[in-house]
């Protein structure tokens, strides 16, 4: 096979990989470390060295970034460990479609409503000490900062993912031969 057509096959696998990072539920790191390893069979391992490592300490640092986003978004708003806990529950039954149908949308806007339901409800189960009106109040807030906090955490391990992949090009475009 060509190496100018395996470098446009393994780019648009990185590319696939940027989206994943942007859209829960979706791989994205690891399509973007796929293809770098296809790249490099493809190459013999040759000119991979120092854009490696700097490619594998991005999307490192983008995997924590997504978590402690959700961390910090949750703790911003005061969220016990069982808004935590039902968002991660949530997220997952969301996803598996065992929520109730949407009309839209599947297993990714499951993994949203599944987040929120599921963080609201383990506050509100938390907050037994609380008056109705501020349970209500302190579930809905807490829903609100994880969501937040995850899309904030998406949007950075996006961004993340995108220098990933501009280190990828920078350092193999000239052996390609596109110059």
């Amino acid at each position: 096979m060509d190496i100018t057509l395996i470098y446009w096959l393994v780019l648009g696998l990185m590319i696939l990989g940027v989206i994943g990072a942007i859209i829960p539920g979706l791989p994205g790191s690891s399509l973007i470390l796929i293809g770098i390893l296809i790249w490099s069979v493809a190459t013999g391992f040759t000119g991979i060295g120092l854009p490696l490592i700097l490619i594998f300490i991005v999307l490192i640092l983008s995997a924590g970034i997504e978590y402690l986003a959700l961390y910090l978004g949750a703790k911003q708003v005061g969220a016990s460990k069982w808004g935590q806990y039902g968002a991660i529950a949530g997220m997952a039954l969301g996803f598996l479609g065992l929520l109730p149908a949407l009309p839209f949308g599947g297993p990714l806007i499951g993994l949203l409503f599944g987040a929120i339901l599921g963080a609201f409800i383990g506050e509100f189960l938390y907050r037994k000490d609380l008056e109705s009106q501020e349970r209500f109040q302190q579930a809905f807030k807490v829903s609100l900062g994880i969501v937040i906090g995850s899309i904030i955490g998406n949007v950075i391990e996006a961004l993340l993912a995108a220098l990933a992949v501009i280190i990828f090009v920078i350092s193999t475009w000239p052996p390609v031969g596109f110059n």
